[in-house]
């Protein structure tokens, strides 16, 4: 049998599923009428493959590793058929080419796709319209209106935003424990804690490691420090409430752009932070409930399903037909 991969490329790693072709109108569905489900055959989890992330050289070497651990390591005789990657970054037509030749070069003769990350969250989702807004290490929000138009905002990285992600919670709670210090207040409970986690003795060594180690999932990976504290330190409280606007913002900013979702148009939160903290996701529903969308929901499962369900759908597709935008 024919077999599709799915790819989910994020700045970190790379979720892969290899999967078979189900014929049109085979495909069993999920109990909650979600998306349509996929056989699986192999799955894997390895680097990045992220060309913008870590380098061609790397992102190669990813999926090396990615093709041995699905069982498919023969360049030439890899029996796939299509292959839909969903990838963090992949806004432009030059980034989504270089990360296309790359597959291409990997798995000769596949039919290749390639488009932002986002797409692939939509589709696990069983949507064809909606919103999608992320909080992971980063941060992003777009959204695709049923006739056609979309609209993206965020995602602009570290440096210059991803406002509401793992990696900013994180960095305001470093700022948190910087301005205590300059203040010549004791450490809050939300730096206390911090300076364990890390190992620093005071602030002034966190401030270093900052600068030392800018790793941005190490970071990120702290940022539930500030959500387990929220309920009893005002420090913490207030960082997750900017999390949670921040990121309401993002999505309420994408449906003005677009003008064309009703009310109605669901609302999928996803990425670590916001599948992870149940807290976040709570009050960015609330924010975004009172913005006019009644239906706000977290993604039930991994977006790497959205990517081999389109995927299918490319390989079920004549040869020049392209995934709809």
């Amino acid at each position: 049998m024919r077999h599709v991969l799915g790819l989910d490329i994020g700045g970190s790693k790379t979720h892969a599923i290899l999967a078979d072709v189900v014929a049109a109108g085979t495909v069993p569905t999920d109990d909650d009428g979600g998306a349509p489900l996929v056989q699986g055959v192999a799955e894997c989890t390895v680097g990045s493959a992220n060309i913008a992330s870590v380098g061609p050289d790397e992102a190669a070497a990813a999926l090396d590793d990615l093709a041995a651990r699905l069982g498919i390591g023969d360049p030439a005789a890899h029996g796939i058929d299509t292959v839909f990657a969903g990838a963090a970054g992949a806004d432009t037509p030059a980034a989504r080419e270089r990360l296309a030749g790359l597959l291409s070069r990997r798995f000769p003769g596949a039919r290749i796709h390639v488009d932002h990350d986002t797409r692939i969250i939509l589709a696990a989702g069983g949507l064809t319209a909606g919103t999608v807004l992320i909080s992971g290490t980063g941060s992003a929000a777009w959204a695709k209106a049923d006739c056609g138009p979309e609209a993206r905002a965020g995602g602009w990285g570290y440096l210059l935003g991803d406002e509401g992600s793992g990696y900013a919670v994180a960095r305001s709670a470093v700022r948190n424990a910087l301005r205590e210090s300059d203040d010549g207040l004791p450490a809050g409970p939300l730096t206390a804690r911090l300076l364990v986690q890390t190992g620093a003795a005071e602030p002034g060594e966190l401030l270093d490691l900052f600068y030392r180690q800018p790793e941005r999932r190490y970071w990120a990976g702290l940022a539930g420090t500030v959500f387990a504290h929220a309920a009893s330190d005002p420090a913490s409280a207030a960082i997750a409430d900017d999390a949670a606007q921040q990121l309401a913002g993002l999505a309420l900013t994408v449906n003005r752009r677009l003008g064309t979702l009703p009310a109605a148009a669901p609302v999928l939160l996803a990425g670590g932070m916001l599948v992870n903290q149940p807290s976040l996701a709570g009050r960015v529903r609330e924010l975004l409930v009172a913005g006019g969308f009644a239906d706000v929901r977290v993604l039930d499962r991994a977006p790497v399903w959205g990517a081999v369900q389109l995927a299918r759908q490319l390989a079920s597709a004549p040869p020049a037909a392209k995934i709809p935008a």
